[in-house]
């Protein structure tokens, strides 16, 4: 389908459906608006009154043909629309599994992005053309909303909260980006970029601008400095859970209830571990809400995730070492 100047320029795999289904629904309702317009037009000449002293017709007994005509077909033109956009909604809203993903944090009047390898930029975003791309994104202070128009993908990024949007850039090239939700004075100028780079220009483009330290390793230092690492151990869950292959995984709470450990549950239990306790520990770890920033936050939540598998509840080599001390004793 060709490209309409009436619309920004396409630059995402998902674009074209979403301008296809737009059209549609406005081809349909221009059409509909015309018909109705110019059947109102029409009786109105044709039924007039023409004399003063001409009597007004009596209406005629509608049919039931006609009945069903004018509500069958309008009703099956509005569940084919319903079906299509709930087709390109779900598209819209899952992200593939390959998806990399990034941390998006919105603040007047800037944004800034994480990197899986733990850089940073301001109101800028460099990405692979035709990788698929995950924002994780969240506020620290009021509501504003993410917009990539060439990627006909827009989400309210909330405060308190994760939303997540996701693209596929298949167009090398500057897109703009902007916040579509005022958030203040300064509204108007929370604007950025978002830059498509060929593979081989993104490669060059990250060996240029090597982080100080990758996202894991930062959450890491940051699990480590607040105390995290006392209770949440590999070697044992007696204190606290394994944090080892949690993402993602069914968690049972106090009540029986489950829980997915996604990114917004993570969150949820670092800031306020109090709103969801797992089955058979103690609320017992401190409040971290207002002493942990949400850019410290996304890392550490990039650490956690990181750790996959299960670990074993004592390591093989200490397990010797205890065996051989027993030996010792015996003797």
């Amino acid at each position: 389908m060709p490209e309409l100047k009436l619309f920004p320029d396409r630059a995402s795999a998902l674009a074209e459906r979403v301008d296809s289904l737009t059209l549609f629904a406005l081809a349909i309702s221009a059409f509909f608006s015309l018909l109705i317009a110019g059947l109102i037009f029409y009786f109105g000449l044709k039924y007039r009154r023409r004399r003063e002293d001409e009597v007004g017709r009596t209406l005629g007994r509608a049919t039931t043909v006609l009945e069903v005509t004018w509500t069958i077909i309008p009703l099956g033109i509005v569940l084919f629309l319903f079906g299509w956009g709930m087709d390109v909604y779900f598209d819209l809203s899952r992200p593939p599994s390959n998806a990399v993903q990034y941390y998006v944090v919105g603040r007047q009047w800037m944004w800034k992005i994480q990197h899986p390898d733990g850089r940073s930029e301001i109101n800028e975003l460099h990405v692979p053309v035709g990788q698929p791309i995950k924002l994780t994104m969240t506020s620290e202070d009021v509501i504003h909303s993410f917009f990539v128009p060439a990627f006909r993908t827009k989400m309210d990024v909330v405060p308190g909260r994760y939303t997540t949007l996701w693209f596929r850039a298949n167009k090398v090239g500057t897109f703009p980006l902007y916040c579509t939700e005022y958030c203040g004075v300064e509204h108007s100028r929370m604007i950025g970029r978002v830059i498509v780079m060929d593979l081989h220009e993104y490669e060059a483009w990250l060996s240029g601008s090597q982080p100080t330290m990758s996202a894991v390793t930062s959450g890491e230092t940051i699990f480590q400095a607040r105390g995290c690492a006392s209770c949440h151990r590999p070697d044992t869950d007696v204190r606290a859970p394994r944090l080892a292959g949690l993402m993602g995984k069914q968690v049972k709470l106090q009540g029986g209830a489950l829980v997915e450990a996604d990114e917004t549950y993570i969150r949820e239990s670092i800031l306020e571990p109090r709103a969801k306790v797992v089955a058979g520990y103690e609320p017992v770890m401190p409040i971290y809400k207002g002493q942990i920033g949400e850019e410290e936050l996304a890392r550490l939540i990039t650490y956690i995730a990181s750790q996959k598998g299960v670990v074993p509840s004592a390591p093989a080599r200490a397990a010797s070492e205890d065996e051989r001390a027993r030996e010792g004793v015996e003797q």
